[in-house]
């Protein structure tokens, strides 16, 4: 029986050692090998190899990268490189795809996927950003094409409030303006876990007080969710769309409109904390069966491939 080897590099707070401990047990009792803590910022690249703390990266049958928070551009450089050469979860194209909100809408959107309303504008085209706000009811949402955790996300409520903007804005390094129309919801979206096609589990985000952003980071608080069949499909169906095959889709309902719509595809979605698995978000299980399913046919494959 073949006997195989994945990389590693998996975040390691909120109860990730202990997902990342339970993940390699699963791994070994189906003979396959794990190097943890691969961390390509310690990597370093020369003669057609990538080495990181003594591993050869090309050597290794996959490479399993979930760390949103730690990853930096050179990260993110070799691991396009490395993608090269061996498999990688999530492969780079859909990695890099999601980490682009314009990208990720103008493709789904493409394949009949409702998102917000949408426009990407050359920063030095005020009239059209103008047009744009105006075409999107008078309200939108400008968001940095890149980033996570509802960071640089400003609400825009009205021309004269992107007037007071425009000082600051041309200031900036910007290259274009990004907005999404405004959406009346309830406050409160749907996280779907997707791994491989297959449903993992839900949890729901509540906006503060005050305020329209769900993100954790913004203020929000999680709350256990049980999603609609046509919460789930949707999900399933964005996730297939851009590739990933570990993805989480973040769904909210449009009331004016009647429709759910996906807000993002993250391609890193957390596994549950030790204090959300008290309030009920019992899913870790699942998910780390599904992934350790997902390795396993994908160095299998690989092997046979090879063999032909």
């Amino acid at each position: 029986m073949s006997v195989y080897t994945v990389g590693m590099w998996l975040y390691q707070n909120g109860g990730g050692q202990n997902i990342q401990q339970t993940m390699q047990a699963k791994l070994r009792e189906r003979n396959i090998n794990t190097i943890v803590d691969l961390n390509l910022k310690d990597a370093r690249s020369q003669q057609g190899k990538i080495v990181c703390n003594d591993t050869v990266m090309e050597e290794l049958d996959l490479f399993f990268s979930y760390n949103a928070g730690q990853q930096t551009q050179y990260q993110v450089y070799l691991y396009q490189t490395l993608n090269r050469a061996i498999p990688m979860i999530n492969n780079f194209d859909a990695f890099a795809l999601t980490e682009d909100k314009y990208q990720t809408a103008h493709l789904l959107n493409r394949n009949g996927i409702t998102t917000p309303d949408y426009h990407l504008i050359h920063k030095n085209d005020i009239d059209g950003l103008k047009l744009a706000i105006r075409q999107c009811g008078g309200k939108v949402v400008y968001k940095p094409t890149e980033g996570w955790g509802g960071v640089g996300i400003v609400k825009i409520d009205n021309e004269q409030a992107l007037d007071m903007l425009l000082p600051f804005i041309s200031k900036t390094d910007l290259r274009y303006f990004y907005v999404e129309r405004f959406i009346n919801y309830d406050n409160t979206d749907y996280r779907i876990d997707i791994v491989n096609g297959q449903y993992i589990g839900c949890y729901g985000r509540k906006a503060p007080k005050d305020d329209w952003k769900t993100n954790i980071t913004s203020g929000g608080s999680i709350f256990v969710r049980e999603p609609e069949p046509e919460v789930i499909e949707l999900a399933k169906k964005a996730a297939a769309v851009t590739g990933l095959e570990i993805a989480g889709v973040d769904i909210i309902y449009d009331r004016e409109r009647e429709e759910y719509v996906v807000l993002e595809v993250n391609g890193i979605p957390a596994f549950a904390t030790p204090e959300q698995e008290k309030i009920g978000l019992n899913f870790n299980n699942k998910k780390v069966d599904a992934i350790v399913d997902l390795i396993d046919s994908i160095v299998t494959k690989q092997t046979a491939i090879k063999a032909a």
